[in-house]
This record gives C-alpha cells, sequence and structure tokens, in this order.
C-alpha cells in the first residue's frame, strides 16, 4: 500500500442506538425524540413501545421512521428511526410481530442486519417467554451466515 492510497480510503463510522420510548402515543413525542437523536448524532436507532396499532413511515426531523405491528390495545409495537443520509442504504425492514423487527442495510461488502427486540419481562409468563425465544431464534436462523448481525 502506499501513502497516498491510505489516505484516499474513507471510513465511514454509524452510530447505532436503543431505546424504550415507553409511548409515541402523545402528542409530539416524535418529534421530542427524533430532536434528542439529532442531538446526539445517531445514525440508526431501534425504539420500543411505539404503541401504535399500524404499520407505516413518517418523516420526524431528519430522520424516517418505520414503525409496525403494535397492537390495537396501543401496547408493544417496535419501530427504528433512520437518518435520511442512510436512506439508501435501507433495503429491507420487517415487522415480525409486536416484540420483533428487524432493519437490513446494504453495506459495500455485506449486509448488516439491526435486530429490534422488546423482551418480555421477567414476571411474565414462561410461555410467553418461551415462545418469544422460540421466534427471535427462528428469525434469526433464517439470516444469511454472512451478513453482519447486530
Amino acid at each position: 500500500m502506499f501513502l497516498g492510497e491510505a489516505s484516499r480510503k474513507i471510513h465511514r463510522v454509524m452510530k447505532l442506538g436503543t431505546w424504550n420510548v415507553r409511548s409515541f402515543y402523545r402528542a409530539g413525542s416524535l418529534k421530542a425524540a427524533a430532536r434528542e437523536l439529532a442531538r446526539y448524532k445517531l445514525d440508526v436507532v431501534g425504539v420500543q413501545e411505539v404503541k401504535w396499532d399500524k404499520e407505516g413511515t413518517v418523516r420526524a426531523g431528519d430522520y424516517n421512521f418505520f414503525y409496525g405491528k403494535g397492537n390495537e390495545n396501543h401496547q408493544l409495537g417496535t419501530g427504528s428511526f433512520v437518518h435520511r443520509r442512510l436512506i439508501s442504504a435501507v433495503k429491507r425492514i420487517e415487522f415480525v410481530s409486536d416484540r420483533l423487527s428487524y432493519i437490513v442495510l446494504r453495506g459495500s461488502w455485506l449486509h448488516i442486519i439491526l435486530v429490534n427486540v422488546h423482551a418480555p419481562s421477567e414476571e411474565k409468563s414462561e410461555e410467553l417467554k418461551d415462545s418469544f425465544y422460540e421466534e427471535l431464534e427462528e428469525v434469526f436462523d433464517h439470516f444469511p451466515k454472512y451478513h453482519m448481525k447486530v
């Protein structure tokens, strides 16, 4: 490698986060969250307990917010904030259940799969916890082995 080659290489850093927001069901909470993410200069953030009953995408500041699979009682639900400069890298978003989703980002040599989960708490039934972890394992086993999984 020549010295000139090293200086031309570009390394991109992607800042990831996760946040249990406890609800976006209150007016103005989505925009407030987007402002906080921008303040911390985060690129992709998985959120839990969105509590919206539909699936879709909305713009929130410099971010696109992808959400889905809450339930009709406005409980649970996951979502992902993706900064607008990374939107072109989003290859796929899948909302598996009200507790599990993932986003696939296109990389130079491999894809990056970001799994977003809201696991049942300790006081939940063993049956619910077992079901959740079986679903997570099933989803994870379907990912290609050569992609990066977070």
